[in-house]
């Protein structure tokens, strides 16, 4: 890649993609410990052990892009912190609604802003937030739960509507601090060089993406 200004943004877009792998490392072998079944501790075991590997995978781009995975990550540090730290989860359900939900926003905003880089970055990025099967056992866990307790369900919905709120904040901080964010959200909303029109437009695109997923749970978005 020979422009200096495309190889930023695409390098942005790694290094906070790359967090968002290695928190979802963490907070996947801390589920692991926490879940209540064998099965369910070695599935999300399983899960953790792909997160480290798709991180290799953005490693691997951010060294082809003349960079280091550490350089590239260091201007998100912190990023996410205050997220997690917003969404302590209280209760095994709540654990399990916050990586499909809080994390989901974050995910889908990756996507949104990986749309005008290179094909070869924007197809890692897609390949990176694939689903790996937690979806899945989010809903299967959740969704039947949900139906048997309609107090659950309710504070589930509860829990999902502060966890899209606050990773809605923490998109808006992102896009706040990270001028090249910023300059691939403008491109990809098509929004004639606003920012404000493509901030509003990316809200109401992950809001959806939002309600979508919490009626796979059976839940009120």
């Amino acid at each position: 890649m020979t422009d200096p200004h495309a190889q930023g943004n695409a390098l942005a877009v790694l290094g906070l993609l790359a967090h968002t792998e290695l928190a979802s490392f963490s907070r996947l072998a801390a589920d692991a410990v926490a879940a209540p079944a064998l099965d369910q501790r070695l599935e999300l075991s399983r899960m953790a052990a792909m997160a480290m590997g798709r991180l290799e995978l953005v490693d691997s781009r951010v060294t082809d892009l003349g960079s280091g995975l550490q350089a590239a990550m260091g201007p998100f540090a912190g990023a996410l912190v205050d997220l997690d730290a917003r969404t302590a989860p209280s209760t095994w359900t709540e654990r399990l609604l916050n990586a499909y939900v809080g994390y989901g926003v974050v995910d889908d905003f990756c996507r949104v802003v990986a749309g005008p880089l290179d094909p070869t970055t924007r197809d890692l990025v897609d390949e990176v937030l694939a689903d790996d099967g937690h979806a899945g056992l989010v809903v299967e866990t959740l969704a039947g739960a949900g139906t048997r307790d309609g107090t659950l369900a309710s504070r589930l919905a509860l829990w999902g509507r502060r966890l899209v709120g606050e990773s809605l904040g923490a998109v808006q901080r992102l896009l706040a601090d990270h001028p090249a964010l910023r300059d691939l959200l403008v491109q990809a909303q098509g929004s004639g060089g606003v920012p404000g029109d493509a901030q509003q437009r990316l809200f109401s695109t992950l809001t959806a993406e939002h309600s979508r997923r919490m009626e796979r749970l059976g839940l009120t978005p």
